[in-house]
């Protein structure tokens, strides 16, 4: 039986992976909420605000933390280029740069991991492999890489682009830029470069570290790498894409990818097709990767509890924002259509397909109108939001393992860090009865990865993950391992 096993059922049930779904701003997933009385999201600027929720999120044995992030505004809504409903209900704006609080987090706890999103496309690989060493060496270890491409013009704008490059162009980029990190992290230096020697007066061994001379269509970069190697070396590598070529792109390196979507049906054959490609195309255990469904549970100690919230929670909700928000996320102004205008008559499909997912998972919404569409996802996203009891989300929950193979959740907040309390005080001890969470870290005081795998000792990717092979091991000539191309 394996760490993600359990002896409750025939089938042996998945342990679930649960991190929590934040970012450093106020309201995230769920614009205007900041206005609830009992809402304390718009501390984001407070260090307290991170250190308190990471020792909460430890205490309850979360997995990790995961901070999103955004480069710019959202500016399509009422657009082009018009930030003013986002600035007014502050979603997802203003918005700080999350890999600054990781360190504060980790010097309050042991076991947690952070999870951190960062761009591949406005930034060296240089830069960024050295700001992730270094605070996998501040953490012990406990740092993830979700890698993004982005998806917003109006960062592209502010970072010397007209428009963000073509969606392949921005993964052909991607590739080349993780390969670069790969070795700058793992080839560089080979594990006992550092020898503290004071006999020998001897820092580092200057025949342990060794320049990568990397010189690709996107990027040149001599090296060495600036840092010595970190507890991870790679940090877990993390991504979301689910298009064709951010398909390829998981299959090939990521740990754990984010899925979302308001009922299983409409993440099933993304996760089936990653699967399928990572073994057949790469070599790799696709069972291995981890997919995570993001999930923002409204929960009451009864059904009729959990409706009043969510309902007292929508009436919080800011629908302007709302509206920007999904305009950013999928580049459509639904400002461009009449009040009570019918969206499932539109001509775009995009729209039309995401108001009949909506109402399939929502039956009794009678009409679909871009208002409907804004208060629908007030409360968390484009994700799925169950509201009931805890039996009631926890058999959601298994239904999604079931029907769409899902291995955890991302879970959002309507309201902070009240709607944490509440998983921790409601939903988590029925998942543990259920034997579907671990009552304590697999490896405590571990890096995120020996406890993303369940698997002490794995504090670097698995031996067929790519990153793998570049790895400089102690005891082995540069000669006998050449760098990888």
């Amino acid at each position: 039986m394996t760490a993600n096993e359990t002896p409750s059922s025939p089938r042996a049930r998945k342990s679930l992976i649960l991190n929590a779904f934040v970012e450093m701003c106020s309201g995230h997933q769920s614009p205007g909420l900041w206005r609830h009385p009992e809402d304390e999201s718009h501390r984001f600027n407070e260090i307290e605000h991170w250190t308190e929720l990471a020792q909460m999120l430890e205490a309850a044995k979360f997995h990790g933390i995961f901070i999103a992030d955004v480069l710019g505004g959202y500016d399509v809504y009422k657009g082009p280029r018009n930030l003013d409903p986002a600035i007014a209900s502050g979603a997802q704006w203003p918005v700080n740069e999350p890999l600054a609080v990781v360190p504060a987090m980790a010097a309050v706890t042991k076991s947690i991991g952070f999870g951190v999103t960062v761009a591949t496309t406005y930034e060296q690989p240089y830069h960024l492999a050295r700001r992730l060493s270094t605070v996998d060496h501040l953490t012990k270890g406990r740092v993830g890489w979700n890698v993004v491409t982005g998806y917003l013009d109006s960062a592209a704008r502010n970072l010397g682009l007209s428009a963000q490059p073509q969606h392949d162009d921005r993964y052909a980029l991607a590739e080349e830029y993780i390969t670069t990190t790969y070795k700058l992290w793992e080839s560089s230096w080979r594990t006992d470069a550092v020898q503290l020697n004071p006999t020998t007066k001897t820092y580092t061994s200057p025949s342990l570290v060794r320049p990568i001379h990397h010189a690709g269509k996107y990027f040149t970069v001599p090296g060495p790498h600036l840092c010595q190697p970190s507890p991870q070396r790679t940090p877990v590598i993390l991504q979301a894409g689910t298009s064709k070529s951010g398909q390829l792109f998981a299959a090939q390196h990521a740990e754990a990818v984010f899925v979302a979507g308001h009922s299983p049906s409409t993440v099933k054959a993304n996760i089936a097709a990653i699967r399928t490609l990572a073994a057949e195309k790469f070599g790799r255990d696709g069972r291995a990767i981890k997919f995570l469904a993001l999930l923002c549970p409204v929960l009451g100690r009864t059904e009729q509890e959990a409706r009043r919230k969510f309902e007292e929670y929508q009436s919080y909700g800011d629908v302007e924002g709302a509206l920007a928000l999904f305009g950013g996320w999928t580049g459509i102004d639904l400002a461009k259509y009449g009040e009570e205008e019918e969206l499932r008559n539109v001509e775009s499909n995009a729209i039309r397909s995401a108001v009949e997912g909506w109402s399939k998972a929502t039956p009794e919404v009678a009409k679909w109108t871009k208002t409907t569409v804004g208060k629908h996802i007030t409360v968390g996203g484009l994700g799925a939001t169950p509201v009931g009891t805890a039996a009631q989300v926890a058999d959601e929950m298994e239904r999604w393992v079931e029907e769409a193979d899902v291995d955890g959740f991302n879970l959002a907040y309507a309201i902070m860090p009240g709607s944490f309390k509440d998983i921790i005080d409601l939903l988590l001890p029925e998942l543990r009865r259920r034997g579907l969470f671990w009552e304590d870290y697999a490896v405590p005081r571990g890096t995120y990865r020996e406890n993303l795998y369940g698997r002490r000792g794995q504090t670097g990717p698995p031996e067929d993950h790519p990153a793998a092979q570049y790895r400089w091991h102690a005891g082995v000539s540069a000669e006998e391992h050449p760098i990888p191309e």
